[in-house]
């Protein structure tokens, strides 16, 4: 998983997975949704993103994993 943000375009890309993009699917305004094969959910777009999020906020992530997977990685 990839997370980006583009200041510029003021974009906001969550990148789930690598695949063949096959379409975009705008589920709420500015909410974008990348679409491969198989119906696979490729990452997710947030346009207008510092109006929906504070700054402290784009510029800090935490990720969470459960420990099942944190073994995995290994």
């Amino acid at each position: 998983m990839r997370i980006t943000y583009d200041t510029q375009a003021d974009a906001l890309y969550i990148q789930l997975r690598q695949g063949k993009f096959l379409r975009n699917r705008e589920v709420a305004e500015g909410i974008i949704l990348d679409v491969g094969e198989g119906d696979a959910l490729l990452g997710i777009e947030i346009l207008e993103a510092s109006s929906r999020f504070a700054p402290s906020d784009l510029a800090r992530v935490e990720v969470l994993m459960p420990l099942e997977l944190t073994a995995l990685s290994t």
